[in-house]
């Protein structure tokens, strides 16, 4: 039997048809999991984004939705959790929610300078470590490249000094593709981040196969385009294909794509409720597609 049909099999059995929906996750196979080069480190390949989804208010309301995404994440055999000073209250609420669910030492934080200038990137990073009340952080990234050249000498002294465990790039356009394949060949960075999806596919042309051949570990962000694929499938029955790689969900289907990708060391989609968690965290478990069924999914996808 399948996973599927293993799951409806063993939910007519009265003690197990009770279990939750993460509980259910947890009775089978774990996160697949990929090293980050520089180290051998494992991280699980989905995590978790922040953007909008973590910016909220201290009210109960607002953040306990929140703080049981954070639980099930790491039930669930994730760990991976990224964010921003340009994210708001974001910082914030994860290092507060964390600290809460005593989850800080599980999770693999990653936040980011955004700003100019050399001691306002040491404040903004010391204000953002007091945040997420994470040192020394994971991963420090240089946030759309902003000022890089001056963190980028921080950033290395901050690591070298045992504050940063990991440094890095990010930014979610491809119009900066070209100054980030410069950073990739001339740093010893740990970590980049770009944009990638099954629509969104130019970082598959140079920045993955260079971050491969660099050892350099890289985040996806943005693999559902802001929501415009879900938009373009509502409605659409999942290919045949789906189920030869293990997918339950289009979201499913999105991810396991991108996570194919022999370079992509993690995706992090954003969420602040557990039921999309779930199923994120699920396209991490089982099969990838591989260079065929590849082929055939975005076929799949360019006839709808």
């Amino acid at each position: 039997m399948n996973r599927r049909e293993t799951l409806k099999f063993l939910s007519t059995t009265p003690l197990l048809a009770s279990l939750s929906m993460s509980d259910w996750l947890g009775l089978f196979a774990e996160m697949n999991k990929r090293s980050i080069p520089s180290t051998g480190e494992s991280i699980p390949i989905v995590g978790l984004g922040t953007w909008q989804t973590f910016d909220v208010g201290g009210g109960t309301a607002d953040r306990a939705p929140l703080q049981e995404v954070l639980k099930q994440l790491v039930t669930q055999g994730g760990m991976v959790v990224d964010s921003s000073p340009m994210y708001g209250r974001s910082e914030q609420v994860v290092g507060d929610l964390s600290k809460a669910e005593q989850l800080t030492d599980q999770l693999f934080m990653a936040t980011k300078v955004w700003t100019t200038g050399k001691q306002s990137g040491i404040n903004q990073m010391n204000r953002s470590m007091a945040r997420m009340q994470k040192k020394p952080m994971d991963l420090m990234q240089i946030h759309n490249l902003q000022d890089w050249k001056t963190h980028m000498k921080t950033l290395q002294q901050w690591k070298e000094e045992g504050k940063l465990r990991y440094i890095g790039i990010s930014h979610y356009l491809e119009s900066a593709y070209g100054r980030m394949e410069s950073i990739m060949k001339d740093y010893p960075i740990d970590f980049v981040q770009l944009n990638y999806s099954m629509v969104s596919r130019t970082a598959e042309k140079r920045l993955l196969p260079l971050a491969k051949d660099r050892g350099i570990a890289v985040l996806t962000n943005r693999p559902y385009e802001g929501g415009s694929l879900f938009r373009k499938v509502s409605g659409k029955e999942l290919p045949a294909l789906a189920k030869d790689i293990g997918a339950e969900s289009w979201g499913q289907f999105f991810l396991k794509y991108i996570l194919s990708h022999e370079a992509v060391t993690c995706a992090i989609p954003g969420t602040s409720k557990v039921k999309h968690l779930l199923d994120n965290l699920g396209a991490g478990v089982g099969l990838l597609p591989d260079t065929n069924q590849r082929t055939k999914m975005r076929q799949a996808l360019e006839s709808i």
